[in-house]
C-alpha cells in the first residue's frame, strides 16, 4: 500500500507527496488507471483540461469506492481558457467533467510570457476560487523564478505549489530553492524521464530507467530503476507524479517507504543532471508555439 506522507502547503492543506499522473491516458485507460491507483493507497490523482480525461478519471474515482474527502484531486486551467471570466467558466467545466463539488488543488498550466495579462487575470479568478471555498489551494505549472515574481507582485495569494518539469537529468536546483525560500511546494511532472520520448531528439540519450548509476543503485537496494527514482525525489522533500496504466507498476511506484538512499546514492543521481529540459521551454511557450513543436513531431 502507498503510504505517502503528506505536504503541508502554505495555507496549512496537507497533500500527499506522492500521487498519480494521467498524462496522455485516454478512454478506459485513464478510469481503469485511477481505479488501479486508489486501489494501491493512492490519494493524490493529478489531471488537466488540457489532457481531455477529466471525465474518465471522475469516473475512476466515483468507481474506486473511496470517500471524497480522503483524496486530494488537481486539474489545471488550459491556455485557450485564459482570462478571468474565461477561468472561472473553464473551472465550472472541470468540476463538470471530473463529477466533482470542489477540487483539492487548480493549476495554471504554463506562465504565458507573452500575454502575461491574461495569466494575471486567470490567477485572480484562481484567488476568487479560493475565497469562495470552490478549491482547496491554487498553484501554477512551469513558472520560472522570474514568471512568480512578476505574479506575486501583482496578486494577492502566493501559489501553493509549482508543478514543474524535474527528474535526475533535469533536477532544477534553483527554482527548487526559490519555490523554498518564496514557501511554495515543487511537485515534479516527467518525474521519470519519460518526458524526452515525446519529441526527437539531436543526439540519443539513455533512459533514466536505464541508467548505469541509477540500475546499479536500485540493484543495490533491490528496488526497480523507477522506485529508486522515486525516492530520490521525496528525499528531496518533492511531490511528485509518476504516470502509469499497469497497476503492478502503479503499486510498485509508490512502494518506497521500505528503504532509503544514503548521500552517496544522492549525490551519484544528483550528479546525472544536464541541465536539458524535454519539455517546452516556459519562457517561449504558448499555444502557437505548441502548434509548432507537434508540426515538428509529425503530430
Amino acid at each position: 500500500m502507498n503510504n505517502s506522507p503528506l505536504l503541508t502547503l502554505n495555507n496549512k492543506v496537507k497533500m500527499p507527496a506522492i500521487g498519480l499522473g494521467v498524462f496522455r491516458a485516454a478512454g478506459d485507460e485513464a478510469s481503469l488507471a485511477v481505479q488501479a491507483a486508489i486501489a494501491s493507497g493512492y490519494r493524490l490523482i493529478d489531471t488537466a483540461s488540457a489532457y481531455q480525461n477529466e471525465d474518465q478519471v471522475g469516473r475512476g474515482i466515483a468507481a474506486s469506492g473511496v470517500a471524497r474527502e480522503e483524496l486530494f484531486v488537481t486539474t489545471k486551467l488550459w491556455l485557450n481558457e485564459y482570462g478571468y471570466d474565461a477561468a472561472l467558466r473553464a473551472f465550472d467545466a472541470s468540476l463538470g467533467r471530473l463529477g466533482l463539488d470542489y477540487v483539492d488543488l487548480y493549476l495554471l498550466h504554463w506562465p504565458v510570457p507573452g500575454n502575461f495579462a491574461a495569466t494575471l487575470e486567470s490567477w485572480r479568478a484562481l484567488e476568487n476560487l479560493l475565497y469562495q471555498g470552490r478549491v482547496r489551494a491554487i498553484g501554477v505549472c512551469n513558472f520560472t523564478q522570474t514568471h512568480l515574481e512578476v505574479l506575486m507582485g501583482r496578486t494577492e495569494i502566493v501559489p501553493a505549489v509549482n508543478q514543474v518539469e524535474l527528474h535526475p537529468y533535469f533536477n532544477q536546483l534553483d527554482q527548487r530553492q526559490t519555490n523554498a525560500r518564496l514557501g511554495i511546494i515543487t511537485q515534479s511532472w516527467s518525474p521519470l524521464g519519460g518526458a524526452y520520448g515525446y519529441r526527437p531528439l539531436e543526439k540519443p540519450i539513455t533512459p533514466l530507467l536505464e541508467h548505469p548509476v541509477i540500475a546499479a543503485i536500485a540493484k543495490a537496494h533491490g528496488k526497480t530503476t523507477a522506485q529508486v527514482i522515486v525516492r530520490w525525489h521525496v528525499q528531496h522533500g518533492l511531490s511528485v507524479i509518476p504516470k502509469s496504466s499497469n497497476p503492478e507498476r502503479i503499486a510498485a511506484n509508490a512502494a518506497v517507504f521500505d528503504f532509503a538512499l544514503s548521500q552517496p546514492d544522492m549525490d551519484a543521481i544528483d550528479a546525472l543532471d544536464n541541465g536539458n529540459r524535454a519539455g517546452p521551454d516556459p519562457d517561449l511557450f504558448d499555444l502557437d508555439y505548441l502548434k509548432m513543436l507537434n508540426a515538428r513531431a509529425g503530430k
